[in-house]
């Protein structure tokens, strides 16, 4: 076992210190395991490297149930290896048998974020309050860790748009991975094309509708969200079906820009809801 103060063998007696007790400050994992079990010495040696990789995020600690086999008995440890997570003095997450290194990480982190979890989380919160440049630099150095995480180029995508930076958004978002935010990504596209075909496009002034839309998306261009949802609903309240119903996908490209909590988003929504329907 690798000797650090993050990874320690626990025993019977000290096991309401080490590991309850101490559960109050960080979260303790917990690994009963035992010299003949065969799965115990692949994922024993996987979770104290990635404990040491967490940098503190949570800690270590080891029970041979040979040795301790009261504790065995006090948490139900039937089969081994058996994994079983401490926050607050008590277990919050807990699983069986050999696991694979991706889902390993994937319990890890529900347990205790990573530092790049955390800045993730600052990126995303930095975008509900509209602070588009900070929001883009935390995007930008998850994606320096995990260059395929999808909320992290959907939020550097949203990022970029909301700078008037359209060409870069959509750089990020046409090489978008297969997730739960894919659907995000597309319904956001189709925001970002509309805005690319109003830069290659001429003005249209004996059209006073395509003049109105052409007006929204450039309000959209200046940050002014607001007032460009107020023009492409007027649209749609003189055409339902303007454009083939382009202008309905940019409204929707919009509300994913400002996010579901934003209260335009709320406010609006429901007034896209009565012109259409």
């Amino acid at each position: 076992m690798m000797a650090t103060d993050n990874i320690i063998e626990v025993s019977e007696a000290d096991f309401e210190y080490q590991v309850i007790a101490y559960s109050q400050h960080v979260p303790l994992v917990v690994d009963f395991w035992a010299e003949w079990c065969v799965p115990c010495r692949t994922l024993g040696p996987m979770l104290e490297r990635l404990c040491l990789e967490a940098g503190g995020s949570f800690r270590l600690a080891k029970v041979n149930v040979d040795q301790n086999p009261n504790l065995a008995f006090r948490y139900n440890v039937r089969s081994i290896p058996s994994v079983k997570a401490f926050r607050d003095e008590k277990i919050v997450l807990e699983f069986t048998g050999l696991q694979s290194e991706p889902k390993l990480k994937e319990w890890l982190r529900a347990l205790a974020p990573s530092s790049t979890d955390l800045l993730l989380e600052k990126g995303l919160s930095l975008i509900s309050e509209g602070e588009w440049v900070s929001a883009m630099t935390a995007f930008q150095e998850v994606l320096k860790e995990r260059p395929d995480s999808a909320p992290a180029m959907l939020g550097l995508a949203k990022s970029a748009l909301a700078q008037g930076q359209v060409e870069e958004a959509q750089r990020i978002l046409q090489s978008f991975p297969p997730s739960r935010e894919f659907a995000k990504a597309e319904t956001l596209l189709q925001l970002i094309q509309a805005l690319i075909r109003l830069k290659n496009s001429e003005n249209h002034h004996d059209n006073p509708l395509e003049a109105a839309y052409q007006r929204a998306l450039r309000l959209v261009l200046r940050g002014n969200f607001a007032a460009s949802l107020d023009g492409l609903l007027d649209i749609l309240r003189d055409d339902k079906h303007f454009r083939d119903g382009e202008v309905r996908q940019v409204i929707l490209g919009l509300f994913e820009l400002m996010g579901e909590e934003h209260p335009l988003t709320h406010q609006y929504r429901q007034e896209l809801a009565s012109v259409l329907f």
